[in-house]
């Protein structure tokens, strides 16, 4: 056949229908009309629901890597805020003990340095504050070196008190410190007076080394009961009178003794004082 017979379109034996533009023309409106009728009238609603019934279970499957990552990532982000709260919380605990202890030291103090200027208004002579920084090194003896020595103006034999009452006797002076002999040292003694009686008598410490006094050379007959409080005559001209020395605790079967207690709670223990 000759090259000049052909042309471009195909036999009639290969026609497949409509051309290609025409089924890009069909097609794309009817596109369009579904789209309208389906915003118009919901048409594919039904439709819409019965495939995403039908693929929940693969969305499902699909998103379970995802979430499990999450899952992760979440626990061990909570576990670290956790610890950090954690560590957060035993440090503010730490330091709320802290500040909950020195309140409560403060709160003492500030009770006791009460009490002792409540009885520095009391005592008539002149006062100045002291602290009881240790104690002496001689064992057998009960006594405590004070940080106040002669250049503060302490003198030999001034009183020492606090605010329960007695509770010893400067017996040594230096320039800086000064040693002070408590009334529950078996070489003590201090003239004192029963408040409910008025008798007076004589109270040493006690040689048995308990932290107590005894009341000594009563006679025979002396009405002294248990719970007597016993303070200070003020006939030596030492300490001043009606300061509180100690309370009667027990009798003991000789009745010219008595077995006393300090007034003065804690004396060894003791940190602030007034002499």
């Amino acid at each position: 056949m000759p090259l000049g017979t052909l042309n471009h379109s195909p036999p009639p034996f290969f026609k497949q229908g409509a051309t290609p533009l025409n089924k890009l023309i069909f097609f794309g409106s009817l596109s369009i009309l579904m789209m309208f009728c389906d915003v118009r009238w919901q048409l594919t609603q039904p439709l819409r629901s019965v495939f995403s019934v039908a693929l929940s279970p693969i969305q499902w499957l699909a998103q379970q890597p995802s979430v499990i990552n999450e899952s992760i990532q979440d626990f061990f982000e909570n576990k670290s805020v956790a610890q950090q709260h954690e560590m957060f919380a035993k440090r503010a605990l730490l330091e709320q003990a802290l500040h909950s202890g020195q309140v409560d030291q403060l709160i003492l103090e500030n009770r006791q340095l009460r009490d002792l200027l409540e009885l520095k208004g009391r005592v008539s002579t002149q006062a100045q504050a002291a602290e009881a920084i240790y104690d002496a090194a001689d064992p057998f003896t009960r006594r405590v070196i004070l940080d106040k020595g002669s250049m503060a103006g302490v003198k030999l034999s001034s009183p020492i008190m606090d605010e329960h009452g007695v509770v010893g006797q400067i017996t040594r002076v230096y320039p800086l410190v000064s040693e002070a002999t408590l009334i529950i040292d078996r070489e003590h003694s201090i003239p004192v007076l029963n408040n409910r009686t008025g008798a007076r008598g004589v109270a040493f410490g006690e040689s048995g080394g308990a932290p107590l006094l005894e009341l000594r050379y009563m006679a025979a007959n002396s009405d002294i009961q248990e719970g007597d409080v016993l303070s200070t005559s003020g006939v030596d001209g030492v300490y001043p009178p009606g300061v509180p020395v100690a309370k009667v605790i027990k009798s003991r079967e000789v009745p010219t003794r008595c077995l006393l207690a300090s007034c003065a709670s804690q004396l060894v223990e003791h940190r602030a004082f007034v002499l």
